[in-house]
């Protein structure tokens, strides 16, 4: 069967014609798109995008954090990521004398870099198609539960095989096309990473929760961090003693420009994508789950907000706790409207009855689409409950903090303000018993609502003191409930679907190649290292409106407004604009900020290098346009835009605001 499989994907793969530039490829399998990547005007080859014998592009590139992407642009260990994912560093590290996210730090010299215990950077060193040794002992008669244990074993082997014992090595076996495929990545870790450089807030994260998803972007979104290691240049924890490390290989810098048509490739880690669910899933999302988590986090952030604007204090220590909350709150609303504009669910549903039409007579596949439309139907209701769990009962810092037995308070009350805890938790849990049906309530939720009378009574009893006891026997008895009569349910019949998945994941290819279709088969995105390739381009979100490709700082003028904190930019970018103090940045008459791109991105791509036809960075990604932020679920070539800081604007604002002449100096500029 997985032979049969992978021959599909070479025959599917080989009919490809020119695409629109969805698609999020293994960087080993870039020579299967070199070709469309070329005649889009890439000039490099496969062995420069990935190479296990030199030297490549991918040898520049992080996983940052976990979470994002980073990259190295000097050979002395320099990278640049976004503001937003060096957001929590920046903020650690900020104090209401020292309000670095208010006005911005710079390292002026090496000794003065800030260490982030905890910060990790990977390098993926190689990966490896493994699924032959993932299943070696796999026979057909084989139950599930044979399978998963079998696989789980060698995956344990090839683990541990990969490392070799070597603490500095991390190796994991990622699933792709749900479990049809299994790929090996094995990374070098580096523990030493320090804070070099960021803008302030209101340069970093111009224009916040109301530019955020949107075009035009003038938002500077990077922050500098410098990558050390031993006198080895291997991995080491932190120490006095490291020196920065010496890449494999780092970004040269083009200055020359960007404009509408130009090839451009984003090369970092998507987190999860999910282009090839049943239309049930996508109902779900887009009908039922987002509006209500949508609903939720409205409640958390108009308590925020409102607390934030009275004190500076507050607002530092709730500065990342509320970027957090708002960026998937506002990505929910983009990708519903998108999947509804798009009819995603009635063309899946189109696809579904004809899938199995063609599937009659075919063992393998017959039946296969109902029995999953049956399943998601018996766990519609408890998904939301779910939802509610983790949005409502459990987004209450208090209950989850003394719930989960964290051993620092100190931590924990750094960046804490009970009175914002509060109010959610009054508000989450009136909108929990309003919302959700008893007979999904535990017994103990009813009990305490009933001799409570009311949330906010209830929260009188837990935060006044506040009784610790209290707020962990509620994370306590509610979660408990969830586990034992909620989750077992919902997990049993999730194992199902996704095990009828790797068979409806096969049955798509081939009902595709039977029927002549076209269309493009990747992998999902899982935070493994892809390539993603398109064009500078403009789009038009609605009649009579067409959005060109590019910001300036004209713009962020026009923006600038005093009165509003996420609008007020530093008196010295004012000075410099009225001035136009621009240097060699200058292009005409004003500096580049943004630019817009036809690559296929996602989550965790923030970060991201986007490069040029020649591999040079011309950008940094750190988000996607409103209207297509439902290419997670369906891609729409029309709509759906990456969207990027131009480099010259961070080379602009590291040379014209900071003065850190010596940083530009590392890097190799090409102009």
């Amino acid at each position: 069967m997985r032979k049969k499989f992978l021959l599909l994907v070479l025959i599917v793969f080989g009919a490809l014609p020119v695409f629109a530039d969805e698609g999020m490829w293994l960087p080993s399998l870039i020579s299967q798109r070199i070709k469309d990547m070329q005649a889009k005007g890439f000039k490099l080859s496969a062995e420069d995008i990935y190479s296990i014998n030199q030297s490549s592009l991918k040898d520049a590139i992080v996983h940052f954090g976990g979470g994002c992407t980073g990259e190295l642009i000097s050979d002395e260990g320099l990278l640049i990521t976004n503001h937003h994912c060096g957001f929590g560093q920046i903020q650690s590290h900020s104090s209401v004398e020292h309000d670095y996210l208010k006005d911005g730090f710079w390292a002026m010299k090496r000794s003065e870099e800030l260490p982030n215990p905890g910060l990790t950077v990977s390098f993926l060193e190689y990966m490896e198609d493994v699924t032959d040794r993932v299943l070696k002992g796999y026979r057909q008669e084989m139950t599930e539960q044979q399978r998963t244990e079998l696989v789980r074993k060698n995956t344990e082997e090839i683990v541990n095989k990969a490392t070799g014992g070597n603490e500095n090595l991390r190796a994991s076996v990622s699933p792709l096309y749900y479990g049809n495929q299994y790929y090996l990545f094995v990374y070098k870790v580096f523990r030493d990473v320090r804070l070099v450089g960021a803008p302030p807030s209101s340069i970093g994260k111009f224009g916040g929760d109301t530019d955020n998803w949107m075009w035009p972007r003038h938002t500077g979104d990077f922050s500098l961090f410098r990558v050390y290691a031993d006198k080895n240049n291997e991995p080491a924890a932190y120490s006095e003693d490291n020196v920065p490390y010496k890449p494999k290989r780092f970004f040269n810098i083009s200055a020359k420009g960007v404009k509408e048509g130009d090839f451009t490739m984003v090369y970092g880690f998507p987190g999860r994508t999910n282009e090839y669910i049943m239309s049930d899933a996508v109902e779900q999302i887009a009908k039922v789950s987002n509006p209500h988590k949508i609903k939720l986090r409205t409640l958390r952030l108009d308590v925020q907000r409102r607390e934030m604007a009275k004190d500076q204090a507050v607002r530092i220590k709730y500065a990342s706790k509320n970027a957090s909350v708002s960026n998937s709150w506002k990505k929910w609303q983009g990708e519903m409207k998108g999947i509804i504009r798009l009819k995603a669910i009635e063309n899946k549903k189109e696809f579904e009855r004809n899938f199995s039409r063609w599937a009659e007579g075919k063992p393998e596949y017959e039946g296969l689409v109902e029995k999953m439309h049956d399943l998601y139907s018996s766990i519609s209701e408890l998904s939301l409950v779910s939802d509610y769990q983790g949005e409502a009962l459990n987004a209450v810092e208090l209950l989850r903090f003394a719930g989960t037995g964290q051993k620092n308070p100190e931590d924990f009350y750094k960046n804490y303000y009970m009175p914002i805890d509060k109010d959610i938790f009054i508000a989450l849990f009136n909108e929990y018993d309003k919302s959700i049906p008893d007979k999904y309530k535990s017994p103990y939720f009813k009990k305490q609502m009933s001799e409570y009378g009311t949330a906010a009574v209830w929260a009188d009893a837990v935060f006044d003191g506040p009784d610790m006891e209290k707020a962990a026997e509620i994370y306590r008895e509610t979660n408990e409930y969830f586990s034992e009569n909620i989750k077992p349910v919902l997990d049993s019949v999730n194992r199902e679907i996704n095990l009828l998945y790797r068979t409806y994941m096969r049955g798509q290819m081939e009902y595709d190649k039977a029927v002549g279709g076209t269309k493009v088969f990747y992998p999902d995105a899982n935070s493994t290292l892809r390539v993603a390739y398109g064009n500078v381009k403009g789009y038009s979100p609605a009649d009579a409106v067409y959005y060109l490709p590019g910001s300036t700082l004209e713009g962020i003028v026009q923006k600038d407004n005093p009165e509003i904190y996420d609008y007020d930019i530093p008196q010295k970018l004012r000075d410099l604009h009225a001035a136009g103090d621009y240097g060699t940045w200058e292009t005409d008459g004003s500096v580049p900020v943004a630019f817009i791109a036809t690559n296929h991105t996602s989550g965790g791509n923030s970060g991201s290098p986007v490069l040029d036809a020649e591999g040079n960075l011309i950008g940094v990604n750190f988000d996607r346009v409103w209207e297509g932020t439902m290419s997670d679920v369906v891609y729409d070539p029309q709509v759906c835009r990456n969207i990027a800081l131009d480099i010259r604007y961070a080379l602009f604002i590291i040379d014209k605001l900071a003065g850190a002449q010596h940083l530009l100096d590392e890097m190799n500029i090409i102009r």
